[in-house]
């Protein structure tokens, strides 16, 4: 597709304006990594000699880690969190990442979701993951909790331009939560996208989604071989949800956007020879999209902003975000 860069620039440069309310699932990511030494005594595996300790904000804080970064800390997140050690990690790590974490919902009977990914290295090789330990809770909200939770979304949603309903399907987004703040947002007139990995179709009266394409492929219930496909596949979500429009991403081979009246772009990827880590790149799509949908873009140059930024994160280990300078400066280089 055609590109006006001047127009791309204009509205990169404006993603410093819209205040960002993400809603979903909280996690925080620590990360441990170590020098692979040798082989234990006691059992068939590595040794590792600690080297580092990293806490990295994961999940739907991901994504309002990267929306931070780019809009210099206009963002909230409403979730729940358990009363241990972790919500502290968690709060301490928002914190730092200039978002504001006011509005969380403490619940003695959930963990605060907590991914540690255990890596090692030798001096020859890159880092690699050994191992991931998950500590969630995996259960809807009590009705207690989810009217706490439901009350800070009535106060907050009038407070910001867009919401980012961020879905890892741990049980924060209950169906209730999910239609209220989507009538919420339509009721103030606000931007709302969605990042889910299942149910697509629950979405009703959104302003986007940001699928990729094997959650797509399971939703529209067919395999996406072709552009065809994804012209199908979007048609069929738009008709579900009635949004505007829906960016289905498609990892190496870039995005598709789809509109009504049979209006599609095909966006190809960036960078695809400088990928060392893809985890947390579709939070920062969807936090890009966002942000440029709420800053005025068109759905295809949003797409654009948030494939570019996605080349640039994915360069890096762990989940990374990425500034507006870095944008630009990728830009120059297309």
């Amino acid at each position: 597709m055609y590109i006006n860069k001047e127009q791309l620039v204009s509205y990169i440069k404006k993603l410093y304006e819209p205040k960002v309310l993400v809603i979903g699932d909280l996690a925080i990511d620590e990360m441990i990594y170590g020098d692979a030494e040798r082989i234990s005594r006691e059992a068939p595996v590595l040794i590792l000699l600690h080297s580092n300790t990293q806490l990295i904000l994961g999940a739907a804080s991901n994504a309002a880690h990267n929306v931070s970064t780019l809009n210099n800390g206009k963002v909230s997140v409403i979730g729940v969190c358990g009363d241990d050690f972790q919500a502290g990690q968690l709060r301490e790590t928002f914190e730092k990442a200039n978002v504001n974490c006011g509005r969380l919902v403490v619940d003695p009977s959930r963990k605060t979701t907590t991914k540690t990914r255990i890596s090692g290295s030798i001096t020859t090789s890159i880092t690699q993951q050994i191992v991931r330990i998950d500590r969630q809770t995996n259960a809807f909200l009590s009705p207690e909790i989810e009217e706490e939770v439901l009350k800070q979304i009535e106060r907050a949603v009038p407070e910001h331009d867009a919401i980012i309903l961020s879905n890892y399907h741990i049980g924060t987004l209950t169906p209730r939560i999910i239609q209220e703040t989507i009538r919420l947002a339509n009721q103030h007139n606000k931007v709302i996208v969605v990042d889910a990995q299942k149910e697509l179709d629950t979405y009703k009266n959104i302003t986007s989604m940001t699928p990729n394409l094997p959650d797509t492929q399971k939703s529209v219930g067919f395999f996406i071989n072709s552009e065809e496909d994804l012209k199908l596949a979007g048609d069929k979500l738009l008709n579900e949800t009635n949004a505007k429009s829906i960016l289905i991403t498609c990892g190496a081979d870039g995005m598709f956007v789809t509109r009504p009246n049979g209006n599609y772009t095909k966006i190809p990827v960036f960078n695809k020879s400088e990928v060392f880590d893809v985890t947390g790149a579709g939070d920062t799509v969807t936090a890009v999209y966002t942000l440029a949908l709420a800053a005025g873009a068109d759905p295809a140059y949003a797409a654009i902003i948030g494939n570019i930024a996605a080349s640039i994160v994915v360069r890096q280990f762990g989940c990374a975000t990425t500034t507006v300078d870095e944008i630009l400066d990728a830009v120059e280089k297309l």
